[in-house]
């Protein structure tokens, strides 16, 4: 992406053609978990934030990420084996099933923890 999307409407339209699917469905699962989060760019990838740091995602050639932190994926480890997960990212290829039960229940549990977070830390 050369280009430097302002809005995550304009991050997923310059995102490869083969992802944008998924990207728009892990949108409308992250704004179904989180209504009240602010939807910002920051660091040229899709955030959101309540003031703290949600969760994001964003687009590769052949790949998205999401990122919930790695205290969000922690619980998770079993269940992202069919996918190439690292500490930081759960990442699905744009030829593999959106796993949106699994994101889903992520944010989910994410979203509950910043809740219930007495700091006034950003991440």
């Amino acid at each position: 992406m050369a280009d430097r999307p302002t809005t995550v409407d304009a991050y997923i339209e310059a995102a490869p053609e083969a992802g944008r699917a998924h990207l728009r469905r892990v949108r409308a699962i992250l704004r179904e978990v989180a209504p009240e989060a602010d939807e910002v760019i920051k660091w040229n990838a899709p955030f959101y934030v309540e003031p703290r740091f949600l969760f994001s995602f964003s687009a590769f050639k052949a790949h998205l990420a999401f990122a919930p932190s790695p205290e969000g994926l922690d619980p998770f480890r079993d269940a992202l084996d069919p996918y190439a997960a690292t500490k930081n990212y759960l990442k699905v290829r744009y030829d593999q099933a959106l796993p949106e039960d699994l994101i889903r229940e992520i944010a989910e549990r994410r979203a509950e923890a910043v809740r219930q977070r007495d700091d006034d830390g950003f991440w």
